[in-house]
């Protein structure tokens, strides 16, 4: 599993400042943890994290390799809020099995099993990818990155983003993304007969033999993967490297 870093977020202010930031509900905090990301202003990625109620904190629990850039964006929107983020000791661990006394689901779905935050960091050895893969979900830094639009990355699916909550960053061109156009491309699972490594670039053949871009290939595990596909071009013969690619 990816190294975790879980912070604190405290003070009166601490939910009107998380919900005019992130694609979630923050209210929604009442009946348990959420899942939600930070957007640009012009509506494209920059983290995803777990928010969880802890008493009269927060807690933010998120990938190690975006923790310091993201607390620091978000800190930048404090402003006048009286709320503070500081680091916390502790760590996530991660389970399918019976859940242990205090943990919480993983609300992005019910296959995702349970985190409880305490002294332990890691997991109980669950094929993570495998799960990801089954129901097309994605993960930081490898199907998640810069440039992503999330609604591709299918978070609304993963109980990410509320349209009935009002503003956030980037709010106007996810609400756009969602009722004013058709999705032309995203993640979907695929069927990988081959090898490819993750981050091969797929190509559609066509009739006369040609080749013209249609999407990427990421995580995969037992002969299906994760791919962001033009769906126009989903239809035609797919490649990635060696490896031969259809849409699931």
């Amino acid at each position: 599993m990816a190294e975790r870093k879980i912070y604190e977020i405290t003070g009166p202010d601490r939910i009107h400042f998380l919900q005019g930031l992130i694609t979630n509900d923050a209210r929604k905090l009442a009946d348990g943890p959420i899942y939600a990301a930070l957007l640009t202003p012009q509506g494209k990625y920059l983290a995803d994290f777990f928010l969880v109620p802890q008493g009269d904190a927060i807690l933010l629990d998120i990938a190690a390799g975006i923790a310091e850039a993201t607390i620091k964006r978000l800190s930048m929107y404090k402003l006048r809020a009286d709320v503070a983020i500081t680091p916390s000791d502790l760590g996530v661990w991660r389970g399918t099995g019976a859940a242990p006394v205090g943990a919480v689901p993983d609300p992005r779905h019910a296959d995702l099993g349970w985190r409880l935050y305490g002294e332990t960091s890691g997991d109980d050895g669950t094929d993570w990818d495998s799960i990801r893969v089954a129901h097309c979900i994605p993960e930081t830094g490898i199907e998640l990155t810069p440039e992503t639009y999330i609604l591709e990355a299918g978070l609304e699916r993963l109980n990410g983003v509320d349209f009935r909550k009002g503003c956030y960053v980037g709010q106007e061109v996810t609400a756009r993304m969602k009722h004013k156009t058709e999705l032309r491309k995203g993640l979907v699972r695929v069927t990988v007969e081959g090898a490819a490594p993750i981050g091969t670039e797929i190509v559609a053949i066509d009739a006369e033999g040609g080749t013209r871009q249609a999407g990427m290939l990421y995580t995969q595990s037992g002969g299906q993967g994760i791919a962001y596909l033009r769906f126009d071009r989903g239809s035609l013969p797919l490649r990635a490297g060696a490896a031969q690619i259809t849409p699931a």
